[in-house]
C-alpha cells in the first residue's frame, strides 16, 4: 500500500532516537503576494512585521503531519519584503511593526542595517511601531526608523547584552560521566557546559559584552539625540513603559496602529494611501493587526528556540530575558 514506505519511515526515525517528526510531501515556497488591508487607492504604504525571537535560523515545528506553508526565516523574508518594496515606486513609505524581546546580536543588527540601507535608498520615510514588547534587539532595530511610535501598553528598553550558556558540571559529577577535551590552546573550550568559567575567561567573554555595548549605546546616542552620558544611565537593562521612554526619549509618540499611518502618509506628503502587506498564499492577513506567519508566537515555539539557543554554545544577545 502506498502509505507502508511512509510508515517505514517514521518507524526507522523513531527507533533511531528521533524526537523531531516532520512529513511534508510536497513543501514550496511561493512568491509574495501584495494585499491591501487599509484604505482603498492612492499610493501605497507597506506595512511589515519583526516578531518573536530574532535569528538567522527559521523556525521548524516539532510535530507536523500536514503541509503547511514552509516557513522562510526572518531576515530572508524583512530582505525579500524591502527588495520588492524598493522596486515598487507606488510604495511613499515603510511601517515596521515589532512584537520581539530581541535576539541575537548578528541577527538584529542585519536587521537593523537592513532598515537603514532602504531608508537610505529609497528616501522613504519609515515608522517604527512597536507592540507588547519592543525591547532589546526589539528597540535596536526600532532605532533605524525615522519616528518611533509605541502603543500605551508596550514594554520597551532592555537596552543591553546579555550572554547564554550552561553549566552541566554538577550534575554530571553526580551521574559519574565526565567529559574529556583536547584543545590547542587554554581558552579553546572556554564557555564549555562541561566546566566552571575561570576567572579569566569570565573577564574576556566580559570584554566582548562590553564593547557589543558600545555599538548599541552608540545608535542610541546618534539615533535619540541623546547625551552619551543620558544614554549610559537608560542602558543598564531594565525595561520602560511607553510612558518613561516618552519620557527619556526613547520614543517619539504613544499612539495606536491608526497613528502610525497617519503619521506615515504626513512624512511621505500624502493626503491619501493604501496600507498594503507582502504575504505567501494561503497566509491571513486581512487587517493591519494580522501578524505575518513566518515566526510563531506560541509559548512552546518561544521556550524552544531560546532552549536551542544556550544548547547551541554561548551566544551574545540583544535580548530580554526575564
Amino acid at each position: 500500500m502506498w502509505y507502508r514506505p511512509i510508515a517505514s519511515l517514521m518507524l526507522a526515525a523513531l527507533l533511531a532516537g528521533c524526537s523531531v517528526i516532520s512529513l511534508d510531501l510536497n513543501p514550496k515556497i511561493r512568491p509574495l503576494t501584495e494585499e491591501t488591508v487599509e484604505g482603498k487607492s492612492g499610493p501605497k504604504i507597506l506595512l511589515m512585521d519583526v516578531s518573536g525571537m530574532i535569528s538567522d535560523e527559521g523556525t521548524q515545528p516539532i510535530l507536523n503531519l500536514g503541509t503547511p506553508p514552509p516557513r522562510v526565516p526572518l531576515l530572508v523574508r524583512v530582505r525579500e519584503e524591502l527588495k520588492k518594496a524598493e522596486e515598487d515606486k507606488q510604495v511613499q513609505a515603510l511601517i515596521v511593526r515589532i512584537n520581539s524581546p530581541g535576539g541575537t546580536v548578528t541577527a538584529s543588527d542585519i536587521l537593523y542595517r537592513e532598515i537603514l540601507s532602504f531608508k537610505e535608498r529609497t528616501h522613504r520615510p519609515v515608522v517604527a511601531v512597536m507592540m507588547d514588547v519592543a525591547a532589546s534587539g526589539g528597540y535596536y532595530l526600532a532605532l533605524a526608523a525615522d519616528t518611533i511610535i509605541a502603543h500605551p501598553t508596550t514594554v520597551t528598553g532592555s537596552i543591553g547584552v546579555i550572554m547564554l550558556s550552561v553549566n552541566a558540571e554538577g550534575l554530571m559529577q553526580k551521574i559519574g560521566v565526565a567529559a574529556v577535551t583536547i584543545k590547542s590552546a587554554e581558552h579553546k573550550d572556554m564557555g564549555s557546559p562541561f566546566r566552571t568559567l575561570t576567572a579569566e575567561e569570565r573577564a574576556v567573554f566580559q570584554a566582548v559584552i562590553d564593547d557589543l555595548q558600545r555599538q548599541f549605546l552608540a545608535k542610541v546616542i546618534a539615533h535619540r539625540k541623546l547625551a552619551p552620558e543620558t544614554a549610559r544611565k537608560l542602558a543598564d537593562g531594565r525595561v520602560y513603559t511607553a510612558d518613561q521612554a516618552l519620557a527619556h526619549g526613547l520614543i517619539d509618540k504613544i499612539g495606536y496602529m491608526s497613528d502610525a499611518v497617519a503619521t506615515a502618509k504626513q512624512a511621505a506628503g500624502l493626503d491619501k494611501a493604501r496600507v498594503i502587506v507582502y504575504h505567501r498564499p494561503r497566509q491571513y492577513r486581512a487587517t493591519y493587526y494580522a501578524r505575518a506567519e513566518d515566526t510563531p508566537v506560541a509559548s512552546s515555539d518561544a521556550l524552544s528556540g531560546m532552549a536551542s539557543m544556550a544548547a547551541s554554545g554561548p551566544r551574545f544577545l540583544y535580548l530580554w530575558w526575564p
